[in-house]
Order: C-alpha cells, then structure tokens, then sequence
C-alpha cells in the first residue's frame, strides 16, 4: 500500500510540473544608467538568473518541406533570463545554448541566421487578459524587439556615399590605401540588426519606424552558445510598466532554417521588480495553474470532436484543418486556452492553411472581422472547460 501511495503521490507532483508556468524573473534595482548594457556588462553578474522553457511554435506548418523535416523532431529548449532596472529602464539578457553561429549573409537568399525576440504586452484602455503570445490580439497589442546576428552590409547605407560603393576589385587602388578604402567602408557599414515591432492579431505585425521605439539590443556568441541583450524604456507610448512586467522569449536557430513561426517560444513570464509591489493580477493570470482533471479533459475533448480539426499530439497525423495543438500548453497560459474554448474568435490564426482544400476554411469575414470557424464552446459547463484546459497544458514537447 506505501508503494502505491508514493507511486500515486509522485505522478501527482509530475503533472502539478507539467502543470506550472515559469517562475517569475527578479529584476535587480541598479543605480547605473542602463542605455546601452551589453552582454559584457559587469552589472549582469549581480543579477539572478531563471530558468524559462522555450517550445517549438507548431501551430502553423510552414510551406517549406527542407525546413519542417528539419525540424520535425525539435524539442523544448532551456533559456537562463535576468533582469535588471535603473527606474527608467529595463534590461534583460536570454542565455540559450546553440552548437552552430550562423550569421545571415548580405549576398544570400538561402541562408537563416540565429536571433532572439524579447515580447512585451502593450498598454490597453483597460485591464485586459495577456494578449495571444507571438502577434497579440484585437485591441491587446504586444511590442516585439527582434535582434538577429548578421553580417556587416554596406549597401545601401543612405549616406549617399557613391565613392565608396565600388567593389574593392574594380578600384585603382592598391597597398596601403587599399587597406584604408577598406577600412572606411567597413566604418560605414550597418552591423546591427535591431527591429522593433507592433502586433494586435495575426497579420498585423507592423514595423515601428518613427523612432517612437526607443530600445538597444545585441547579440554575443560564446563557447555555451549565445548571450542576447535588450534594453528598453520601462514606460513610453507603447507600454506601462508597473510591478510586474510581461515578458515572451522567442529563439531562432539558423542552421535549421530557422525564421519567422519556426523558432522556439515562452509563454508569457512575469519580471517582478524589485523593490515595487508585483502586480496580483498580472502575477496570477501568468502564473495560474488549471484545477480541472487532464485525464477526464482529454475525455472531453475527444467526446467535443477536438481531434476532428485539431492536430493533438505528434502522433496523431498533422490536420489542415485547424492549428495544431501538439506544443500549444508550452506557450499558452491557462486564461489564454479558456479564452479560445469559449471565445474562439477572440484570436483567430490566419487561415486556411495553402495546402487545405478551400472547402474548410479556418474563419469567415463578417462585417469586416475574422469569425473563428470552430464551434463556441461556452455551452460547455465550468468543470469541463477546467478539464480540458488542464489536459491542454499537458501538451508540450519535452526538453532537450
């Protein structure tokens, strides 16, 4: 009887851990200015690093067969995030392990580099549920910072600086003053890629060019892999920082052709600042863990025709039908997969999928807005919704 007392007791603590979300990353109070901070920075070993569990994004097949089948059998990956802040900026550094350093060439079209998103919920009218990670939702923006490892390009730089837009081998110049037109145009050259983005639902990531997104980001590639640094305003037009900052991570690996949807992703983590009083609300709905029953959720999602449209784990076959579900409890808080059950509209991915048959379509425009083809499931009674909502968190890739 001890022995299957222990056995019951320990597959209940594996579930609670498969269950729970991240634990909330502690953002140390610095005095020093933190414009700029790189990963070389001293300040960064005061800070305190957390572990977050990034997950293959699967939801969408992309229409690149190299790339899915390179990508077939990914698995969750192990990030180490600290955070720090001056009281007018914050400051984060992902550390995530990576064998290969690819760099995106400029004279290249086949070639992915490695890169690092850092995502942040945009300020809203009101209180509001955490938009849908990765593009945000209707009226819940969310503001990406990507940062991708590139090579230097020159052209076209926007200088206007026609002398030395010749290639070095159609120059007169040889010696010494070949190594100093070398070394100009090297000075000209853009190193950096630093892009700052706004999304409030799919197909609506739009790029924030007006300089109303102030933020310094890089990339530094170590012996364990890379170390990624964002900086930040805590407060501007975009958002409103208080105790608690929502924060996504995602990961891109180039040597698996890696961009766009095909990286690996963080549900939402809260960053606690230190010494101001966390938010209760924010804290709670990133941190929530479901209370439903995930065996008899599974029951009711099969009895509920889930699996008809839904791809659930990765055995069974892929659907064309409707995302796939398969990874959807690593990125997905628990209000997020109650929303979608009972409002499914409120986030509608773009469909249908260009390999489905134009007989099933993912949603339909009424009155100029996307309505989810799936079934509104609010008939559902509270239990149930719990239940499935509990086996929905159980579907996650395991870690490498």
């Amino acid at each position: 009887m001890k022995k299957i007392l222990t056995s019951i007791l320990s597959l209940g603590l594996a579930c609670s851990a498969a269950l729970a979300a991240d634990a909330p990353v502690n953002a140390l109070k610095v005095t020093d200015s933190l414009d700029g901070i790189t990963a070389d920075s001293a300040l960064w070993s005061k800070a305190k690093f957390s572990e977050v569990t990034l997950y293959p994004q699967t939801a969408l097949k992309m229409n690149d067969k190299k790339a899915n089948d390179m990508n077939a059998a990914d698995k969750a990956k192990k990030a180490e995030v600290a955070a720090l802040y001056d009281g007018k900026n914050i400051a984060l550094m992902v550390k995530w392990a990576d064998g290969t350093k690819n760099i995106q060439g400029s004279y290249s079209s086949d070639t992915y580099s490695d890169g690092f998103a850092v995502q942040f919920a945009g300020t809203t009218k009101k209180a509001e549920p955490l938009p849908y990670i990765g593009m945000g939702s209707e009226g819940r923006p969310v503001i990406v910072h990507l940062q991708k490892a590139t090579a230097s390009v020159y052209e076209p730089n926007g200088n206007k600086d026609v002398e030395t837009q010749v290639n070095r081998n159609q120059t007169n110049l040889f010696g010494q003053e070949l190594k100093d037109y070398d070394a100009k145009v090297a000075s000209l050259a853009k190193t950096d890629y630093e892009r700052v983005f706004t999304a409030q639902g799919f197909r609506s990531l739009t790029e924030i060019k007006d300089g109303s997104a102030k933020s310094s980001a890089s990339m530094t590639y170590g012996t364990n892999g890379w170390s990624g640094t964002l900086s930040r305003p805590l407060n501007d037009d975009y958002i409103k920082s208080n105790g608690t900052v929502p924060v996504a991570i995602a990961v891109w690996d180039g040597s698996k052709n890696g961009r766009d949807g095909l990286k690996n992703l963080s549900s939402w983590v809260a960053v606690n600042l230190e010494g101001m009083k966390p938010d209760a609300k924010r804290l709670g709905e990133i941190t929530e863990v479901s209370k439903g029953d995930a065996a008899k959720g599974k029951e009711a999602l099969a009895t509920n025709g889930c699996n008809g449209c839904h791809q659930i784990t990765a055995e069974d076959p892929a659907s064309v039908m409707a995302p796939s579900l398969k990874n959807v409890g690593g990125y997905s808080t628990v209000a997020y997969l109650r929303e979608s059950i009972l409002k499914p509209s409120a986030v509608v991915v773009p469909g249908y999928n260009r390999n489905a048959h134009s007989n099933t379509p993912w949603y339909t425009i009424e009155k100029g807005k996307r309505i989810s083809a799936m079934t509104d499931y609010s008939f559902l009674d509270k239990k149930t919704v719990e239940d499935i909502v509990a086996y929905l968190k159980t579907l996650k890739a395991e870690v490498e």
